[in-house]
């Protein structure tokens, strides 16, 4: 990884079809107020938003809503900034997201597989970041969290 002028924090993927793959993340809070964050607010703020999104996304009119706030676990946790995905061709660059796979594939997994596979993945990483030793693997664990509850590729 490597900065930039502007300050922005990059770090260059992998080659695909002519393409690369750059995840752009811009630079969060200091590692010592995220550290207070998550003891004093984030564990407990964390356990409260997973079954939230849990149960909005047991209802149709939640859904949307309850998969956005899956995906946004880590921040709530650690505040952790939100990952940004720019495809470069040659010198232009645009913002843009890794290739799913089809709609109706991730659809019927979420239906079948997904919903309630995402409440026990989530429980058990919010367990695992109550110690200190289990907290590197529950941060990778919510990190995953899109790809259990739809297949999403972040």
């Amino acid at each position: 990884m490597a900065w930039s002028p502007s300050g922005v924090r990059a770090g260059k993927g992998r080659e695909t079809m002519g393409r690369t793959r750059t995840v752009v993340r811009e630079p969060g809070m200091p590692l010592v107020l995220r550290v207070l964050y998550f003891f004093l607010f984030g564990w407990y703020a964390t356990g409260v938003w997973i079954n939230v999104a849990w149960f909005l996304n047991a209802t149709i009119v939640g859904l949307p809503v309850g998969l956005w706030m899956l995906h946004r676990v880590p921040q709530v946790l650690t505040l952790q900034p939100y990952r940004q995905v720019l495809v470069t061709s040659g010198d232009t660059a645009r913002a843009g997201a890794l290739p799913q796979r089809p709609w109706l594939g991730r659809a019927l997994y979420f239906v079948l597989i997904g919903w309630w596979a995402s409440l026990v993945w989530c429980n058990a990483a919010w367990a695992l970041s109550l110690t200190v030793i289990g907290l590197p693997l529950a941060i990778w664990m919510f990190h995953r969290t899109p790809a259990v509850t739809t297949l999403m590729r972040s």
